[in-house]
């Protein structure tokens, strides 16, 4: 019998007995391995919370008394003893279970913003709402070490330290972020385990210890807040009382507990990278890829492998070129040049804020620092970039990981703000490459500027074949043409794949597209206009909201040089995006090249349907039909409830009048290189 399959909710658990918890506490961990392997997810960090998980909901009564977990995505065991284990084979796909917490899925699950450094924040303001309402609830915050380098943890920790309210910190600390924990607080709680084990020696030889809940000369208590521990957080008893202690006190209190990240699993102990923190398929023996008979043993690189080249080839040209990581070094790619360049490397843990004024500093000494971050977690330091170095036109360039759809980590994850964002920081020049080689090149470019800051963006995702530019225009790659061409598309980075095979499709139908890829995308190539007044429609594809993103300000650029050419915009709606796999939401706004050539397609019957003859027959109207049946023939996504392209177009605003054919020019190999 399972006990695990049996468990109808954390209310079984007050029942169990000794040995019975630690029979589930296997069947959970062996569970977690044979699932995650098949799904893919984080493995490491929830099978380092396996017996403290347990422990939290045997001591509290979730939903009554809130657990708010830190970034979440050590929330799997939580998920399995609140009943959700048969959603388990659904993890992170479409529709299915998330891999962080959900509001939409338990009453049990409290946020779901997987970005570090917040819960204690929350569980301030949670405290309070109660408070205010004549409550003296409980609320219990599980918070990482590696989240306790975020300065929103400090904040919070810096207003709970004069509170009277009823607020735990379960402060879960297996050592590590990714890597091991960057800066002095590692340091310090490392401190607090030697102490701990040296009151334990000296009351095993019969002297007399200061005992451990006193929390003689920890950070926590010179806050204000209470100290226990530090436990080991994998001994189910040990944890439940030292809880039992902690909301008996009434006061907030942190609680320490020890784990190690990847317990009970061979492969994620053993490595030395992170800990298997998050995995795809992989082989639940060895914890790798499997391989087989029609796998490759040619490695599939990623755009981070294409960063980590050009990075190390820039840092061998440039000696002023230096680099930062909040806690990632080895996901975004930093990690050979650290391991090249030691001194010249710098992780300051999970502070994005820190990282870029730091960076802003850096720079105005003289250096030009690199700072590589997931594109999502930009997000947090838009202040620094604003003003810290935007205002200062200083040379720092930020290199965004994960831009645009990233696929199952789900709505905190997606990089999809960066580009509005960057757009309105004066000064800011953003750069998208297509492919590897643009990605170098525009990293040399970019480390070689010092007239301010500059940004480069590229996708989660394996690279795609290189894709040559057939000649140049003012800075900028022309990818496709011909001579007759009626419909310019302005591909965005790693749209320009997508973008040619609609420009492929429409050929065949009679819709011939120039394709360009502007290389450095904000601000607007001035030369866009002429490009643009060159062409009946424009066409921009960008997986970034629409709002405020490349094709507004573009559109913005022809508008304002007078030009009447109607710009359609194929971009992401202004909302969250869920999670599913990134072939899928890209297909499902749009964003694919059956997307692209719907969205082409309903813009050129749009401008016919109100046009002259002469511009009927520019916009090849005789094959129109025909390249509506080859662009049909992809299947939808599986999502619901949003037509093949219609959430991602913008065909509004697309100015006012026609354009007759005689005023068509189109380009010519001539006009074009220069």
């Amino acid at each position: 019998m399972s006990i695990l399959n049996d468990l109808s909710g954390p209310m079984d658990l007050s029942s169990f007995d000794n040995a019975q918890l630690s029979e589930l506490g296997e069947e959970i961990r062996q569970f977690l391995i044979a699932s995650v392997c098949s799904t893919g997810g984080h493995l490491g960090p929830n099978l380092g919370v396996v017996e403290l998980t347990i422990a939290l909901h045997r001591v509290f009564d979730s939903p009554l008394t809130p657990i708010v977990f830190d970034t979440g995505h050590q929330a799997y065991v939580h998920k399995l003893l609140t009943g959700r284990r048969a959603g388990f084979p659904s993890l992170r796909t479409a529709g299915g279970l998330s891999g962080y917490p959900s509001r939409a899925e338990s009453v049990h699950d409290v946020i779901e913003n997987s970005h570090a450094s917040t819960a204690l924040s929350y569980a301030d303001g949670l405290s309070k709402a109660f408070e205010h309402a004549g409550s003296d609830r409980t609320v219990v915050a599980v918070v990482g070490d590696g989240a306790l380098t975020g300065g929103l943890a400090w904040e919070a920790l810096n207003n709970l330290g004069v509170s009277t309210r009823p607020v735990i910190v379960v402060l879960n600390d297996n050592g590590r972020s990714y890597a091991p924990t960057a800066g002095g607080l590692a340091r310090h709680l490392k401190r607090l385990q030697d102490r701990s084990g040296y009151a334990a020696v000296v009351e095993l030889l019969g002297g007399t210890a200061v005992p451990a809940a006193a929390g003689v000369d920890s950070i926590f208590t010179a806050l204000g807040l209470d100290y226990l521990g530090p436990v080991d957080g994998h001994d189910i008893a040990a944890v439940e009382s030292v809880l039992n202690e902690a909301r008996g006190r009434r006061v907030p209190v942190v609680v320490h507990c020890l784990t190690s990240k990847g317990r009970g699993y061979a492969p994620a102990e053993n490595d030395a990278v992170d800990k298997l923190h998050a995995v795809g398929i992989v082989d639940v023996a060895t914890g790798r890829t499997p391989r087989s008979a029609h796998t490759t043993h040619t490695p599939v690189l990623t755009w981070t492998d294409a960063f980590a080249d050009g990075l190390l080839s820039a840092g061998e040209v440039f000696p002023e070129l230096v680099a930062i990581s909040a806690a990632m070094l080895d996901p975004t790619g930093l990690q050979r040049f650290a391991d090249r360049f030691p001194d010249r490397c710098f992780d300051v843990g999970i502070a994005e804020q820190h990282a870029i004024t730091s960076a802003a500093g850096l720079a105005m000494g003289g250096a030009h620092p690199v700072v590589a971050l997931y594109a999502t977690f930009a997000n947090r330091a838009f202040d620094q970039l604003l003003l810290d170095v935007g205002l200062h036109r200083l040379p720092v360039t930020l290199c965004l990981d994960r831009a645009g759809i990233t696929g199952p980590d789900g709505p905190s994850h997606h990089g999809i703000w960066d580009l509005s964002m960057l757009a309105s920081i004066p000064g800011m020049r953003v750069a998208a490459p297509r492919d590897a080689q643009s990605l170098a090149e525009e990293l040399h470019e970019a480390v070689g500027y010092a007239d301010g800051p500059t940004a480069l963006r590229y996708p989660k995702s394996a690279l795609g074949p290189p894709i040559r530019a057939v000649q140049q225009w003012d800075g900028m790659d022309v990818l496709r043409t011909a001579d007759q061409a009626t419909v310019l598309i302005v591909a965005v980075g790693s749209t320009a794949q997508a973008a040619l095979a609609a420009a492929g499709t429409l050929a065949e139908g009679g819709v011939e597209c120039t394709v360009v890829d502007p290389r450095w995308v904000l601000p607007v190539n001035p030369s866009i206009v002429d490009l643009a007044d060159r062409h009946l429609l424009v066409v921009t594809v960008e997986d970034g909201i629409r709002s405020g993103g490349v094709g507004s300000h573009v559109r913005h650029a022809l508008s304002a040089a007078g030009t009447s050419v109607p710009v359609t915009n194929v971009a992401l709606p202004t909302e969250y995006v869920p999670h599913g796999s990134r072939a899928e939401l890209l297909a499902h706004y749009g964003l694919d090249a059956a997307g692209i050539t719907g969205a082409v397609l309903a813009a050129v019957r749009g401008i016919n349907s109100g046009a002259s003859g002469p511009v009927r027959a520019g916009l090849g109207m005789s094959g129109l039909d025909a390249a509506e049946r080859s662009g049909s023939g992809v299947s939808g996504s599986g999502l619901s409830g949003r037509g093949l392209g219609a959430a991602a177009r913008d065909g509004g605003g697309t100015g006012g009048g026609t354009r007759n054919s005689p005023a068509l020019r189109p380009l010519q190999r001539s006009q074009r290189t220069r």
